[in-house]
Order: structure tokens, then sequence, then C-alpha cells
């Protein structure tokens, strides 16, 4: 199908996008590198009366190291995150997710803003975000204010920023020497996961000292597995000890159900991806 009809701005700064936000409100609709909202348009699932154009802000791309943070602009797309030593020194988990995004054509053109403030719950960015502590960082017309992982994904395809507010980078605290891994299982090929398990972990001394997991498709949001995380500290990195951690991932999770799965199949298959992506992360 052909998308309604709509104006095109193309601002160069965050000020200008904000300014044209603010003057065509409700109207308006963000878009970055188009691989969610290009397929919404033309199936006419939503038709603005402006689309509002981030591509030209050089100033939302780029990785940096800011101390004992990563700060991603939220125009960088997934194939930079993929391959950027940075994220992959200090934030391997964000790497190996963007590395499972659809295609190699999707992830030229997706941003990892733009997956983010999508927010859908399938989608493989969040979960790995929650799970390594990332804040989020908007403009809006009072200025900017940081959003923990916590408070950011707030239900199916919502988060916290605001209609008159713009994601502008991602923080991720530094998590150099962690293992990860990113498992995820699929009828087809570049499908969204039926379901899909970021699990990142420091070692010390033949134990894990410390973990993060996170679930993809598991509820209306992304979500930590924090059972699970809880169980692995001071564990060995055996088949057993991490199966038994893995048998409590579906603790206070709320799966859909659908055409690929229903919710206890999702269950079920939680539990296997996860002591899958936890061995590999300990590298097992």
């Amino acid at each position: 199908m052909i998308p309604a009809a709509f104006d095109y701005l193309a601002p160069s700064s965050v000020e200008e996008a904000l300014a044209a936000l603010a003057e065509h409100g409700d109207d308006a609709k963000i878009i970055a590198g188009g691989q969610s909202l290009l397929p919404v348009l033309r199936m006419r699932l939503n038709a603005p009366e402006t689309v509002i154009d981030l591509g030209r802000i050089d100033s939302l791309r780029g990785i940096r190291d800011d101390g004992d943070a990563l700060v991603i602009g939220a125009m960088t797309t997934h194939h930079e995150v993929r391959d950027d030593p940075l994220v992959r020194e200090h934030a391997l988990l964000l790497a190996e997710a963007a590395a499972t995004v659809a295609d190699s054509q999707v992830r030229h053109r997706g941003t990892l803003g733009g997956a983010l403030a999508h927010a859908d719950p399938a989608g493989d960015l969040g979960a790995p975000a929650l799970a390594l502590d990332a804040s989020f960082v908007v403009a809006g017309p009072g200025g900017s204010r940081t959003i923990g992982a916590d408070d950011f994904f707030v239900d199916l395809f919502e988060t916290a920023i605001g209609d008159d507010e713009i994601l502008t980078e991602v923080r991720i605290p530094k998590h150099a020497g962690w293992g990860a891994h990113y498992e995820k299982f699929v009828r087809v090929a570049h499908q969204w996961p039926i379901v899909a398990v970021g699990a990142t972990v420091r070692m010390d001394g033949g134990t894990i000292a410390e973990a993060r997991v996170g679930l993809t498709n598991m509820g209306s949001t992304p979500l930590r597995a924090r059972g699970v995380e809880a169980a692995l500290v001071g564990a060995n990195p055996t088949e057993e000890a991490i199966g038994a951690a893995a048998s409590l991932v579906a603790d206070g999770t709320n799966p859909p159900s659908d055409l690929n799965g229903d919710a206890d199949y999702r269950k079920h298959l939680a539990t296997v991806i996860t002591r899958r992506a936890v061995l590999a992360a300990v590298g097992a």
C-alpha cells in the first residue's frame, strides 16, 4: 500500500526538531531509520500529517567514551553498534544483540534510538539495554532529562518519552571483561524472536560474581530475570547450576499467546534458551 500524504521536515538540529514537534503536536511523527515507522505508514495503521526526519542531525550519531559509561547517539545504526570496538569491549551484550537484528540492509538503516523508542517487546535491543542498566537521555522544551532503564519501558509500544520529547542518546555503564551472549529462537531467518534471552556475566575466581539477564517477548515490555540473576551469583559455571538458575526465568513474566506459540510454550522455551545463553556467556 501507499502511505497517506504527509508533509516532510528534515531539521538539522535537535532544537529545530523540537520546535517542529511543538508546532505540529499530535499530528506529527518522528522518523529515525524508518524500519519500524515506514511499514506502519504503508499499511495506513498511522497517518500523521507531518513526518519529522532526524537523519540530518549529526549530533545524534556516534559512540563515545564518557568515563564510566559509553554514550551512544540515538541515530547510531545497528551495524555501527555491532562493529564498534568500544561497544564490543564495554557492552558486548548490546553488540551481540545488534548482530541478530533482521538482515544487513535493516541493520545499516535502523537505529538504536528508533528501536528503543518504538518499544516493541519482540525487538532485540530493549532487553540487552535493560540488562546493561542503560539510561536514556531525552530532550524537550524544558531541556534534557535522564530516564533510568527500569522506568523507560512502560507498556506495549510505550515508553516514558513525552509527546514533546526526543530521545537523544543512550548511556550504558561499562561492563569490560564481562562475558555475554544473546540467544534468540525463530522459526525462519530474520523473524522477530518468539523468545530471546540476553545474558552477561562477570566471573571471579571460577565462580559467577555478577549476572544480568534480559528477556525479549516475555511480556508487554522487555524484562529482567532477577530471580535467575540472584541464583547465578556465587554459582559455579556448570550445566547443573546454570540449569537450576534458568528454571526460575518464567517467574513474573506474562508472555503472549499467538500463532508462534502460547504462553506456556514460551515459558518453557525461555528456560531452555536462558540455560544456553548463560552457558555461552561464561564460555562453557
